[in-house]
């Protein structure tokens, strides 16, 4: 699968912005897509204080991973950051043809939970993770699916 790569280098937020630092073509052995992989600072700095990936297509290993996974430091969690993130990629996901988009968390990530909710992603459900898949294989046994519709 041949993706067609967005001209982008940085997305601007009204508080934080989204620098890109790489793209990773997808892995077919893997059942990996492709994925645009950003830094997230605050608004005029270069200072990373989280990541956020959005993850290209549709297949099984989306349906436990999600297209979109970020994580903020532990300095600058309390603030929504992860969600603003999350929303400032619309264009980008709208742009590779994606009208919806699926997160994931372990059940017991509270604030990942409340990331999804703060966006306005719906609940599917929490669901087993197949043995046969790499997060089962990484000790993570179940996740919650969220479903967010741009």
């Amino acid at each position: 699968m041949t993706t067609q790569w967005q001209e982008i280098t940085i997305i601007n937020g009204e508080e934080i912005d989204l620098h890109l630092v790489k793209t990773v073509p997808g892995n077919p052995t893997k059942n990996w897509v492709p994925a645009y992989h950003f830094n997230m600072a605050l608004k005029g700095s270069d200072t990373p204080i989280g990541v956020i990936d959005l993850r290209i297509g549709h297949n099984e290993n989306l349906y436990y991973g999600g297209h979109i996974g970020y994580a903020v430091h532990s300095e600058h969690r309390g603030h929504h950051y992860a969600g603003k993130a999350v929303l400032l990629l619309k264009e980008l996901a709208l742009a590779h043809g994606m009208e919806k988009v699926t997160i994931t968390c372990n059940p017991d990530n509270l604030p990942s939970r409340k990331t999804c909710e703060y966006v306005g992603a719906e609940m599917k459900g929490i669901v087993a993770v197949p043995p046969h898949n790499d997060l089962y294989q990484c000790g993570e046994k179940e996740k919650c699916i969220y479903e967010l519709v741009w």
